[in-house]
């Protein structure tokens, strides 16, 4: 007996999740792994942040909550995008969630109706497309590659517009090549959406502090104030503030569509925890320092697997301008053969080898609908990204044509 609908049945669970699982069941069977698989950082929460959740459960008061969030928060939320983004908002035009995924699960609940087309660049954050597949819309994947800059150009926006085109989805920095768009792509990209009206943008800017070099970040919102009416920024704690766990997300857009994902999560959550939203009110407004010393840390990391990975013959890689990954392409040693003799078809039996023979954990680029990529979170002590990039080139090194 099956217990899923159609839908149901069409949505696979999330890739880096699985093999992290996976990777966690050979830790603890004894094997020697490094899993580097999840993004997320590999620190705590600055103390101020976890002293506010405790003394928010001391004081008591904790019951059900507005779905928009508290006041308190979203008023927050209001000064932090109107002080480090340049954007004006109201706090009805805020809203809070159980996480950024949240966020994107109630948008195309709210909005799509059944083959309705969102349009996604390539290599993508992997859930973004099961996302839609599950509220009845249609991913329509766009490739981005690497001589593009992993970006979306406006010639191929504009092909990929049809009448059904309902959001445009994108990421900067990106998960999981860390690209940044910058201000006059993004204005590339608006004059091809002014031409569209039906057409809505989500920017989903979860990595916006996540910085490794002098490339800086924009919000779409700041560099397309134009298209302000129809784009909804997707943010959180998640990433600056090391607070993963904490599922703590956050949006700003038209009061309208606002008010509408409230609805959402008035039916489904209810609300978001009060103890997160104190913890969320204490990272927004406390001490940032650790903001900024988390980007170096993240930048110095990435400097050392790049200096590692340039050494390994047969690999694709170019150095991320944001977030806390490496895309590498894998597709030259695409066919070539293990020490036992196995073919490597493709990169998912790239990254099982990897696993199952090095003890490196990564994510196949297929995961990004990106294929013949593996990809690294570089979240990790420089010992293990040493060890990481070590393991790799071994591998790398035993394979045979």
């Amino acid at each position: 007996m099956s217990f899923e609908n159609r839908r149901a049945a069409g949505i696979k669970s999330s890739p880096s999740m699985a093999i992290a699982m996976a990777a966690k069941k050979l830790a603890a069977e004894g094997h020697d792994i490094i899993d580097l698989s999840l993004g997320e950082p590999d620190f705590e929460p600055p103390p101020h942040v976890a002293e506010a959740a405790v003394e928010a459960i001391r004081k008591g008061g904790i019951r059900y909550g507005a779905p928009a969030g508290m006041e308190s928060l979203r008023q927050a939320i209001v000064r932090k995008f109107k002080a480090e983004n340049g954007l004006d908002y109201s706090t009805d035009e805020v809203m809070v969630a159980n996480g950024a995924k949240q966020i994107l699960f109630d948008v195309f609940l709210a909005t799509l109706e059944a083959g309705d087309e969102v349009i996604i660049p390539t290599p993508c954050w992997v859930s973004y497309g099961d996302i839609v597949s599950l509220h009845g819309g249609t991913p329509v994947y766009v490739t981005c590659g690497a001589d593009a800059g992993f970006k979306l150009s406006a010639e191929q926006l504009e092909a990929a517009i049809t009448p059904k085109t309902r959001w445009l989805m994108l990421n900067s920095p990106s998960n999981p090549t860390g690209a940044i768009y910058s201000s006059e792509e993004y204005r590339r990209l608006a004059g091809v959406l002014e031409r569209h009206p039906r057409v809505l943008v989500v920017s989903d800017e979860i990595y916006e502090h996540v910085l490794l070099n002098d490339t800086p970040f924009v919000s779409f919102g700041k560099a397309c104030p134009q298209l302000r009416d129809r784009t909804l920024i997707v943010n959180g704690v998640s990433k600056a503030y090391a607070m993963t766990g904490w599922r703590l997300g956050y949006a700003a857009g038209p009061k309208a569509l606002i008010s509408t994902l409230n609805k959402m999560q008035s039916q489904s959550v209810s609300c978001v925890s009060p103890v997160a939203q104190a913890a969320a009110i204490a990272a927004l407004t406390g001490d940032q320092a650790f903001v900024g010393e988390g980007a170096r840390t993240f930048a110095r990391r990435a400097k050392i697997v790049a200096s590692r990975l340039v050494e390994i013959e047969g690999i694709d890689f170019t150095a991320p301008d944001g977030a806390f990954y490496a895309f590498i392409g894998v597709q030259q040693l695409i066919g070539r053969k293990t020490a036992d003799g196995v073919v490597l078809g493709d990169d998912t039996a790239f990254a099982a080898c990897l696993l199952q023979t090095f003890g490196l954990s990564s994510v196949p680029g297929a995961a990004f609908a990106a294929p013949g990529f593996i990809r690294l979170s570089i979240a990790a002590s420089e010992s293990e990204l040493e060890s990481a990039c070590e393991r790799l080139a071994n591998m790398v090194r035993s394979l045979k044509p």
